[in-house]
């Protein structure tokens, strides 16, 4: 809303939304302070869930969030980023490195004891582990981790940042460079 500074607009979906509070936006990560909250042009004491409100925030631009963007309380409990089926980061497995596609999250796991905690979970977010079913976007050559260890080791990139390394389990090869298959 132009005049008064960036204004992010959307429903309080859990908590509440008071001025003073501390946000920060996921996935990307900007934090700032609530300056003011209002409902139809009526200033507000406090957003609870389900009302759909605007707050104005300090020192951020417009270019900084953009819809679909997530606010939290940076206090207590922050929203992190996640990734979902259809997510397409880079994959750098040795020397190569080739966009592929989330094509479909198996399961998510407990990241120390390996159990299942959830089949075909929508998302995933920073700190879970899962199993993914990856598919390159170009031919590429992988192995699984445990026949040859130095071709079946991954790490994800986006934004040229890792955001998650793992393992190749298994893959589905074809003849003559095709698409492959891998989780």
């Amino acid at each position: 809303i132009g005049g008064i500074g960036t204004e992010p607009v959307g429903r309080v979906e859990t908590g509440v939304l008071y001025p003073g509070m501390v946000v920060t936006f996921a996935p990307v990560g900007v934090t700032t302070e609530v300056k003011s909250v209002e409902m139809h042009h009526e200033a507000l004491q406090e957003a609870v869930p389900g009302d759909n409100v605007g707050f104005n925030v300090k020192n951020v631009s417009v270019k900084d969030v953009h819809r679909g963007n997530v606010a939290g309380d940076s206090k207590n409990n922050p929203p992190l980023g996640a990734a979902d089926s259809g997510y397409s980061p880079v994959l750098d497995c040795h020397t190569a490195h080739v966009a592929c596609k989330f094509s479909k999250i198996t399961q998510k796991m407990d990241r120390r004891s390996g159990k299942v905690l959830e089949e075909e979970p929508k998302f995933v977010k920073t700190g879970d582990a899962c199993m993914v079913l990856l598919e390159p976007t170009k031919p590429l050559c992988v192995e699984t981790f445990s026949e040859f260890p130095p071709l079946g080791r991954f790490a994800v990139r986006d934004m040229r940042q890792t955001v998650a390394v793992g393992v190749i389990k298994a893959v589905t090869k074809k003849e003559n460079a095709g698409k492959g298959k891998k989780k």
